[in-house]
C-alpha cells in the first residue's frame, strides 16, 4: 500500500517537472522568436502649426493638413519605421534637424541650391511650387522684383521666398526693404491690405488658403519653381536609408492616386507634379 502511494507521488512529481521544463522551453522558443522580429526605428518628424491647410491645428485641436496627413500615410507604408510628429516654430525646424532633435522636416520645403549644400533631400517630389509676387488687388504697379525697389516686402526668415529676396538684394544694392516676420505670424494679408508692407512672395497654391476674402492677387511671371521634398541630415547613412524608404512610399502614393487625392482635398487642386 505504502509502496503504491510513494510510486504515485513519484509519477506526479515527474509529470510536474516535465511540464515545467516544457513550459520553460516554450518560453525560451517564444523569446527567441520575439528576438528575431525586426526592431522598429522611431523617427521624429518636425512640422509647424501656422501653415493653413498644410500643417495647422483645426477647430478640434487636432494637428492636420496636407503635409501632416501625407506623413501619416507614409508611416502606414513603412513597417520598419514609426513616425512621431512634433510641432515647432518654422524658423527652428532646420536647426532642430542639424542638432538631431528631429529626423525629418515636413513643411512644404522647397529644394534650392542654398539648402542643398547643407541638407539631404529625398528624390521623389510630393508637390511642385511656383513662387510669385503677391500684392493688394488694386495694385497695378508691380509685376517684377524690379518694381519692388524702394518698397517693403514681407517674408519669413529661412524660407525659400526670403532667399529669393536676399539674392536679389545682393545683386541690387539692397534695393528692396525686406521685412521679416515670425514664422507663426498670421496677419500677412492684413499687412498688405493695410499698406504696412507692399507685397510678399508666396507659392501659387497658398494664396487661396491665406486670402479667403480674395483681397490680394498674384502678379508677374514665376520667380522660381521647384520641387517640394522632405529634408534630412546630410552625410548620414541612416538618414539616407530613411530618405530612400520615404521615396518608395511616395511612389506608391502617386501610383494609387492617394497623393493627388490628398492635394486636392487640402490644397484645392493637384499640385503634386510639374504638370498643371
Amino acid at each position: 500500500m505504502k509502496k503504491a502511494f510513494f510510486l504515485s507521488i513519484a509519477i506526479i512529481l515527474t509529470l510536474t517537472l516535465a511540464g515545467c521544463g516544457s513550459n520553460k522551453n516554450n518560453a525560451g522558443s517564444e523569446a527567441a522568436s520575439g528576438n528575431e522580429s525586426k526592431a522598429v526605428t522611431k523617427i521624429v518628424v518636425g512640422t509647424g502649426t501656422q501653415f493653413p491647410n498644410v500643417c495647422f491645428i483645426d477647430e478640434n485641436g487636432k494637428l492636420t493638413g496636407f503635409d501632416v496627413e501625407l506623413v501619416r500615410e507614409i508611416d502606414k507604408r513603412l513597417a520598419d519605421y514609426e513616425f512621431d510628429i512634433q510641432t515647432l516654430e518654422f524658423t527652428n525646424l532646420l536647426l532642430s534637424l542639424e542638432t538631431k532633435k528631429i529626423d525629418l522636416v515636413a513643411h512644404e520645403m522647397e529644394k534650392n541650391p542654398e539648402r542643398e549644400e547643407k541638407y539631404l533631400f529625398n528624390k521623389e517630389p510630393y508637390a511642385h511650387w511656383r513662387n510669385k509676387i503677391i500684392v493688394a488687388k488694386d495694385n497695378d504697379s508691380v509685376q517684377t522684383l524690379d518694381d519692388l525697389k524702394g518698397k517693403k516686402v514681407l517674408t519669413t526668415a529661412t524660407s525659400a521666398q526670403s532667399t529669393i529676396l536676399e539674392n536679389y538684394n545682393k545683386e541690387n544694392n539692397n534695393a528692396i526693404e525686406i521685412v521679416y516676420q515670425n514664422g507663426g505670424a498670421n496677419d500677412t494679408v492684413a499687412q498688405v491690405t493695410s499698406g504696412r508692407v507692399d507685397a510678399f512672395l508666396a507659392a501659387d497654391f497658398t494664396l487661396s488658403l491665406v486670402d479667403t476674402k480674395q483681397e490680394l492677387k498674384a502678379v508677374g511671371p514665376a520667380l522660381s519653381e521647384a520641387d517640394i521634398l522632405f529634408m534630412f541630415r546630410k552625410n548620414d547613412p541612416d538618414q539616407q536609408k530613411l530618405s530612400d524608404a520615404v521615396d518608395g512610399a511616395i511612389k506608391e502614393l502617386k501610383a494609387d492616386g492617394t497623393l493627388a487625392k490628398l492635394s486636392s482635398e487640402w490644397l484645392g487642386n493637384d499640385f503634386t507634379s510639374e504638370e498643371k
